[in-house]
């Protein structure tokens, strides 16, 4: 019996240990509730986090709980209750969290309870706000179209300016031809007028 117990104590020990090293390799972390979702869902949804370069696990509530304890993330106990799934990412994790909140909007047995974010602890409330602040990448496409605009319109208004330019220059263009005979012939007769006198 004791045999069993230290097979048991060894088995929990390392599944704690194996979350503390997935978990160390990321900093912020959301959890959510997949009761109810299908394998196929699961998968999809991994699939999006992994193109924002966050991973979904499935974690046993009291190892990831004894996990985070150990490495000093206090207060998420109340987020791992229930089947809980746990989002992790290094970066733009309030795009990984709108990924989990549109999500959930085509499969609501996903329930976001709350996260691990900047080391503040958030609640369900307050991760949906963040997820809605824009992303990085989209920061910077906002931004390079706020200095794209001005310079695109003044090459707009330039390129107007120089085709106005251009057709004002070929409408004056067209009669110098007609001018060219008369002022050559002004000349000839100006030859003539000293060989009359």
């Amino acid at each position: 019996m004791a045999m069993m117990a230290k097979k048991v104590q060894s088995a929990k020990t390392a599944a704690i240990e194996e979350a503390k090293k997935t978990f160390a390799e990321y900093k912020d972390f959301i959890f959510a509730d997949y009761r109810g979702m299908t394998v196929e869902q699961i998968s999809n949804l991994r699939k999006k986090l992994r193109e924002q370069n966050a991973v979904l696990k499935v974690v046993k509530n009291n190892f990831a709980r004894i996990a985070f304890e150990d490495m000093k993330i206090d207060n998420v106990a109340d987020y791992l209750k229930g089947p809980t799934v746990v989002a992790m990412s290094n970066e733009e994790s309030n795009v990984v969290a709108k990924v989990l909140f549109d999500f959930a909007k085509d499969a609501p047995t996903l329930s976001v309870k709350g996260a691990f974010v900047d080391k503040a602890v958030l609640d369900a409330a307050k991760i949906e706000e963040y997820s809605k602040v824009p992303g990085k990448k989209e920061l910077i496409a906002m931004l390079m179209s706020a200095i794209n605009g001005p310079a695109r319109q003044l090459a707009a208004t330039i390129k107007a300016y120089a085709e106005k330019k251009e057709a004002e220059g070929g409408a004056s263009a067209a009669p110098a031809p007609e001018a060219a005979p008369a002022a050559e012939a002004a000349p000839a007769e100006s030859a003539e007028a000293p060989a009359a006198e």
